[in-house]
């Protein structure tokens, strides 16, 4: 009976596993912070530890008080600005006016055509089409466009057409 104590090892370990990460948040890896990737590449190496032979219970346990201790963190970060600044960052404008802000972009290690690549996947061909842009620190690209470079909303196109009408009410 010994012989299959590993298959109730992974079987524990895969639900036990998915309950703690659960825990741990619904992020996709681009979405988590730096802790949240910390803790669960620590959380995927503890899991393995079982099956190598290591006590199945006590493993849960570390993994549970490493999902704990990021839940504090992260309650910490919400009440203390400091210690967000210190644990995650900031988001870095990288675009003001149009103009880049190439001191923010070497901080991130970001180059200009990585810059105008990410631009051009968002559907922005020019770099003087953005009013701020921001990596934020998810590392997603945040952006405003100048008024003359958004898009027609519908609001705009029903204040347009009642102007339309107007002017046709008052030539005819």
């Amino acid at each position: 009976m010994n012989d299959y104590n590993w298959i109730w090892q992974t079987i524990l370990i895969f639900y036990g596993g998915r309950i703690l990460l659960r825990l741990g948040g619904r992020k996709s890896i681009s979405q988590m912070t730096i802790t949240q990737v910390v803790v669960m590449i620590g959380i995927g190496s503890l899991l393995i530890q079982p099956i190598a032979g290591e006590d199945t219970l006590q493993t849960l346990a570390v993994g549970l008080l490493i999902i704990l201790l990021m839940i504090i963190t992260e309650f910490l970060e919400m009440k203390f600005d400091i210690l967000e600044t210190i644990s995650t960052g900031k988001a870095r404008i990288i675009i003001e006016n149009g103009e880049l802000n190439i001191i923010n972009l070497r901080k991130l290690r970001m180059s200009v055509d990585r810059l105008e690549t990410r631009l051009r996947q968002s559907g922005i061909s020019s770099i003087e089409d953005v009013q701020c842009a921001t990596i934020e620190v998810s590392g997603q690209l945040g952006y405003e466009l100048k008024e003359n470079k958004k898009p027609m909303t519908k609001e705009d196109f029903k204040t347009l057409m009642g102007e339309i009408a107007q002017i046709k009410m008052q030539i005819g």
